[in-house]
């Protein structure tokens, strides 16, 4: 039988998938991490991960294992934060979301919630792909495309809407083909994790000339000129960018809050979600009417 702390142990590997990165999470050393790692698959009668190069990658019996694992942390996590005394929401919670979110809601939101309850203490895993909810690499996770499949439970936050944007001083365009010769930005195309974040067919472009995994890149590089779809909530973080032929290009996506299924028993992230949503619609509602209300 193996004790709670190899089972630490295991699961600080198979979130990193390696022994060094386990490593400095547990702030052991690797070989040390290894052998437990070994000790545990040794108890247990089985191995845990496939061992290569690339690194540690979890086998069916070690997938099993994590799924049970994660699971159990995630209870006992919640037990110790619901145990504690007062109203207010105490302990730990990590939301994983794509980066515009990230950026230009999520500190709002969050930090107003957590003044609400000083107890909190509120992590945004912010990551150019979808957040892994299998691996516990967070509490919940805000998408765009809602999952299909997993023992998840999905929510609808709220609309958010794009439109082109540029520099102000060149914004003069009237038609789709007043913007051929200038440089298009937007994601690297290989690196798009989510079909919704697709917008070249939308402008007709046959290819990006300045490229980023990070919309706030993004925003920075529309700041050094080109043109590119942009969140109009992010819009008041860049003074120097108007929207421009907003009757021919206005994208409309949608923010979704995914959770385990099983935490829907869990009153404490029962609230924070009911908080995070609303603040949510309520961040997204303020900057898409300050957007139109200050010209961009």
């Amino acid at each position: 039988m193996a004790d709670w702390d190899d089972i630490r142990v295991f699961l600080s590997v198979a979130r990193a998938e390696s022994l060094t990165g386990a490593g400095r999470i547990l702030r052991m050393d690797p070989a040390t991490v290894g052998r437990r790692i070994a000790r545990l698959e040794e108890r247990l009668g089985t191995t845990l991960f496939a061992k290569s190069p690339q690194g540690y990658a979890l086998t069916d019996r070690g997938l099993a294992l994590r799924d049970h694992a994660a699971a159990a942390e995630a209870a006992l996590r919640e037990g110790l934060a619901e145990g504690t005394t007062g109203e207010g929401l105490s302990g730990q919670i990590r939301i994983g979301a794509p980066d515009g979110c990230a950026n230009f809601l999520l500190p709002q939101v969050c930090a107003a919630i957590q003044r609400d309850n000083p107890g909190l203490e509120v992590q945004v895993l912010a990551l150019p792909r979808v957040v892994n909810l299998s691996k516990r690499e967070a509490d919940m996770a805000i998408t765009v495309s809602p999952p299909d499949a997993g023992r998840l439970t999905v929510q609808k936050i709220t609309d958010y809407r794009l439109h082109l944007a540029m520099r102000r001083e060149a914004s003069g365009i009237r038609t789709l083909d007043g913007l051929k010769g200038r440089p298009v930005v937007g994601y690297i195309p290989d690196m798009i994790f989510d079909k919704e974040l697709d917008y070249l067919g939308t402008l007709g472009a046959q290819g990006v000339q300045m490229a980023s995994n990070s919309v706030s890149v993004q925003l920075q590089m529309l700041r050094q000129g080109g043109v590119g779809i942009v969140h109009d909530f992010a819009l008041p973080f860049a003074p120097e960018l108007v929207r421009v032929l907003t009757e021919s290009v206005s994208l409309t996506r949608a923010f979704h809050l995914v959770r385990h299924a099983a935490d829907r028993r869990s009153d404490r992230i029962n609230r924070f979600a009911t908080a995070l949503i609303a603040g949510l619609r309520a961040e997204v509602a303020r900057l898409e009417e300050l957007a139109s209300l200050t010209g961009w």
